[in-house]
């Protein structure tokens, strides 16, 4: 199993491609059989590729982002943070909570991120 401080440092990692990083970065953090539910309910992402073309979708935005907490127990941990997104003239600001589980390499298996669009708010 992976230690704490790995999957930690996978969570952080995590945050800061998401924000400044490309899809390949983002997609780097995942086994190659992970999976995505972005949000909670929606048809999961399963794969590389899937997952790749998922996180393309934010890769041309400017977007920011600011990890809160992280909370690691057993193989899982579960995460608040920030997505600020500019589009055009409007920004787009997002709090998600995703909860992970990771392989012996502290890489991701699973992501399920939890917010909806109630959730948004839009400036």
């Amino acid at each position: 199993m992976a230690s704490a401080d790995d999957i930690r440092a996978t969570v952080r990692k995590y945050v800061e491609a998401v924000g400044s990083g490309t899809a390949a970065d983002v997609v780097a953090l995942y086994r190659e059989d992970a999976t995505v539910e972005d949000p909670v309910g929606t048809e999961p992402h399963v794969g590389h590729a899937a997952i790749t073309k998922f996180y393309e979708n934010i890769e041309p935005l400017e977007t920011s982002t600011e990890l809160f907490s992280v909370r690691v127990a057993g193989n899982s941990a579960a995460f608040s943070f920030r997505v600020v997104t500019k589009f055009g003239e409007q920004t787009f600001t997002l709090d998600p909570i995703d909860v992970m589980t990771f392989d012996e390499d502290a890489r991701i298996v699973s992501m399920r991120a939890f917010w909806s669009q109630d959730d948004m708010v839009v400036g």
